[in-house]
């Protein structure tokens, strides 16, 4: 409960247009201590448990298992993590072209879902809480790779997830 209080409060900073990517090149001191705030750290501890999600356990614990191997006494970017789970995927999924998305953009989208039938649109948009006109900027070029999971009636709950991965800003 406490992490989803935590997870709320980032959501409502990072739902505002003055809000910052998880992850963007810095020049000086004083704005690698500006990135690294209690959104850096909620999100970034977000979108890794999403990530987990979609990969699987196993698989997510592979990818981290292979990047502590290749870098264990040495530094690292954000890169060299993505790059240990397509190592794990076998190019399947492009985990740091999904990633990219995530932590180069500030905010999140917001996705909506039709049913007509059997038939399942979903669009994507960029999420604004409150519009600050002094910080406002266009928000057309926000796409992100969002990996959605879903059951069917031929489903129980444990044993059939589905994945899709909206990587446009719709889909069927």
């Amino acid at each position: 409960e406490d992490f989803l209080n935590l997870i709320f409060k980032a959501m409502m900073k990072d739902s505002l247009n003055s809000s910052h990517s998880v992850s963007s090149a810095v020049q000086s001191s004083e704005q690698i201590e500006e990135m690294f705030d209690a959104l850096s750290y909620i999100k970034g501890a977000s979108l890794l448990l999403m990530l987990k999600h979609y990969l699987t356990k196993d698989v997510f614990q592979a990818g981290i298992e292979v990047y502590l191997h290749n870098h264990n006494y040495a530094t690292a970017q954000s890169d060299d993590l993505w790059d240990s789970m397509n190592e794990i995927t076998n190019g399947t999924l492009d985990v740091k072209k999904m990633m990219k998305t995530w932590i180069v953009h500030k905010g999140f989208p917001l996705v909506t879902v039709v049913r007509k039938g059997k038939i399942i649109s979903v669009q994507q948009e960029k999420f604004l809480y409150r519009v600050e006109p002094e910080n406002w900027t266009s928000d057309a070029s926000y796409l992100w790779h969002i990996p959605l999971t879903y059951i069917t009636n031929r489903c129980n709950f444990t044993h059939c997830t589905n994945a899709y991965l909206l990587d446009q800003k719709s889909g069927t």
